[in-house]
């Protein structure tokens, strides 16, 4: 079977290589073409193009580079039009992939749309546009089978891969941890965790370099895939900060505390059992447009998904460094521990088990043989 694979962002190149594995256990011949990652392209697909190239965040920042988006829309087109596959599989990214199902649809060819696009946050219009685009919705968050299913869009909750990629990492003390790098385990460790895409590592981390103290803590960074060490370095300059490359879960193996800018990362943090205070800041044209669009009460996945805050939000002008240093003593504090841990137990409750990128595989497998 052919499947051709887009995402364009960090996560879901992560997404998407685990989907790839599973994939290729069910179907010893596929041929997979992707837009996506490196991790994308070791579980096996030919990668067409990179999602460094492609994540733009904020309404202001599409518009700067709307003919970029567009000649990649075409050359995404016209690559599938030439692989002819038997499904096309949309991960998440759903300014760029809402317009490819649209299109694939009116092509013939068969689509399946996996981690669903926040509808039930914003832009409901997308709804009645994905029923008219794909043929299943896969979706990673337990309340989202209900929301899509009510508008008679065939829905599948399978759970989310995040549990898949936690749960097949290597594990090892946080001893030999802080030991191989060198690090002083009186010290707390904070983990920053400030995005993958360069406009907004090049906004968050200096904010979240303000907040903490590197004399008394051990801050370490999670560089993004996508990024090199010297962008980091101009940001941190001369400051006692380890940098971290392709080791995000190693470092929340050992974080006592994080700062994490909101996306994907809030949720893994939480999975770890990392306290954690959730960071955003966009450009104020950017932050008007969303406050007027989106209708959740809040921007983390973990507050989403249990329906109340657990983890603070700091966002635009409340993304101060004292803010930030007030919330972070918190999470370092005895009650702060208590109280996360308590939310992320919850949090493991309602996601359920491992096991979202096999269900996804098996549905995708299906549909690719019924093309």
């Amino acid at each position: 079977m052919k499947y051709y694979i887009v995402s364009g962002e960090a996560s879901g190149d992560m997404h998407g290589a685990l989907l790839i594995e599973q994939l290729r256990q069910k179907d010893a011949s596929a041929q997979v073409r992707a837009w996506g990652g490196d991790r994308m392209e070791q579980a096996g697909a030919t990668l067409v193009k990179h999602y460094r190239s492609l994540a733009f965040m904020g309404f202001v920042e599409v518009v700067r580079h709307l003919p970029t988006i567009l000649a990649n829309m075409r050359i995404c087109k016209e690559d599938i039009a030439v692989f002819q596959p038997d499904v096309l599989v949309l991960i998440d990214y759903p300014g760029f992939n809402m317009r490819i199902a649209r299109w694939a649809h009116k092509q013939g060819f068969r689509v399946v749309y996996y981690i669903a696009p926040q509808a039930w946050a914003w832009k409901t219009a997308r709804v009645h546009k994905l029923r008219r685009s794909v043929h299943q919705l896969l979706v990673i968050l337990p309340f989202e089978e209900a929301f899509f299913s009510q508008y008679h869009i065939p829905t599948t909750c399978v759970g989310h891969p995040l549990l898949d990629a936690i749960a097949r990492r290597p594990t090892f003390s946080k001893e030999e941890r802080l030991q191989a790098w060198q690090a002083n385990a009186a010290q707390p460790v904070v983990a920053l965790l400030p995005g993958s895409r360069q406009q907004e590592i090049a906004t968050m981390l200096p904010l979240m370099l303000a907040a903490v103290n590197p004399q008394e803590q051990k801050i370490m960074v999670a560089m993004a895939p996508s990024q090199n060490r010297g962008f980091y370095q101009k940001i941190i300059g001369e400051q006692s900060i380890t940098l971290l490359e392709s080791s995000t879960y190693e470092l929340l193996e050992v974080a006592d505390a994080a700062l994490v800018t909101s996306g994907t990362a809030t949720l893994e943090t939480a999975l770890f059992g990392v306290p954690q205070v959730v960071c955003y800041r966009g450009s104020s044209l950017s932050y008007w447009i969303a406050r007027r669009l989106v209708k959740v009460s809040y921007i983390s996945l973990v507050n989403l998904v249990l329906d109340r805050e657990v983890v603070t939000e700091l966002i635009q002008h409340d993304l101060t460094p004292a803010r930030l240093r007030r919330e972070l003593d918190y999470c370092l504090s005895a009650s702060g521990q208590k109280w996360f841990q308590a939310g992320y137990q919850q949090l493991r409750r309602e996601l359920g088990g491992a096991g979202a990128s096999q269900k996804a595989a098996q549905i995708i497998h299906q549909e690719a043989s019924s093309a």
